[in-house]
């Protein structure tokens, strides 16, 4: 475990206020209700208090216990609960009762489960599509199903609009932060649902771990290499003090200049800045991919 020497002082650019207000009690009250999971809480995300003040949070489907040790992440480890059958309602309830036009929904990686829960997810999207059609947006952010396509091909049969699985890290580090993973894999599962017909890919990076930033760089480019239209990057921040601390904090002027490279490698869409998490104003970067999109890309 860390020591309180070995833990950098926190800068003023990455405070943010805690939950609040009634619109926070009102989401609490709705998911709690229904017994639902949200990764702004099981993650400890520091923009809980934004999103949930604007009445918006982050779906966490098949419980909330990983069957993988990723260091940066505070949700649950050990024995996963069986996924809740009546899920997909609740979600649905829960959906309609917020009023969201833009849901996303992830969940932790199960390879407890023969195809890594894609059934799981295939039958919540589907609920939500069946019922609001094109009226809301869902994007679905998913493990790497330990490479299985027929899995990835199960979630995409659901036809979510946003297909999303996050890189996090560069591949020098992969051992240490997301053991049990592969950037190989992860490349391949967003390629391949690419090719599978996924209308728009999406991936995320977390800085502060280690890396430089020409593997940063590297990783764009691979994602690009990858087909992937939309990308997100953030800092690390130690969830708990159990979790180790952050290598450093980047400067907001190296995020706006990655942000800005991503764009000249022909990112659709791109979110760069301390703050920055996958889902935070998801549905802002999907209306920024669907403004950039080439014309007849979907003809």
């Amino acid at each position: 475990m860390a020591t309180d020497q070995d833990i950098l002082p926190k800068p003023s650019w990455l405070k943010t206020p805690l939950p609040s207000g009634p619109n926070t009690a009102r989401v609490r009250a709705t998911l709690h209700s229904q017994e639902l999971h949200t990764v702004c809480e099981e993650a400890r995300c520091p923009n809980i208090g934004k999103c949930f003040s604007a009445g918006e949070a982050t779906f966490l489907i098949l419980g909330k216990n990983c069957t993988r040790s990723c260091t940066f992440c505070n949700v649950g480890r050990g024995s996963p609960a069986d996924p809740d059958p009546l899920e997909p309602e609740k979600i649905l309830w829960a959906v309609r009762s917020l009023e969201l036009k833009y849901v996303v929904i992830t969940s932790p990686t199960r390879d407890d489960i023969p195809d890594g829960g894609a059934h799981h997810y295939y039958r919540v999207v589907t609920e939500l599509k069946r019922a609001f059609g094109e009226e809301t947006k869902v994007e679905v952010l998913v493990p790497d199903f330990l490479g299985n396509l027929d899995s990835v091909r199960k979630v995409l049969a659901s036809c979510p609009d946003v297909f999303s699985h996050n890189m996090e890290t560069v591949p020098r580090l992969y051992l240490r932060v997301r053991n049990g993973s592969s950037s190989e894999r992860s490349l391949k599962v967003l390629e391949r649902a690419k090719a599978l017909g996924a209308r728009f890919t999406k991936s995320g990076l977390m800085l502060g771990l280690g890396e430089s930033i020409e593997e940063v760089l590297a990783v764009l480019n691979d994602l690009r290499d990858s087909r992937c239209d939309i990308v997100t990057i953030g800092q690390y921040l130690r969830p708990s003090r159990s979790h180790p601390p952050a290598a450093e904090y980047v400067f907001p002027e190296i995020f706006s200049e990655l942000g800005n490279a991503a764009r000249r490698m022909g990112f659709l869409a791109v979110s760069s800045g301390p703050l920055v998490r996958s889902s935070l104003d998801a549905d802002e970067l999907y209306e920024e991919a669907l403004q950039s999109e080439p014309r007849g890309s979907q003809d």
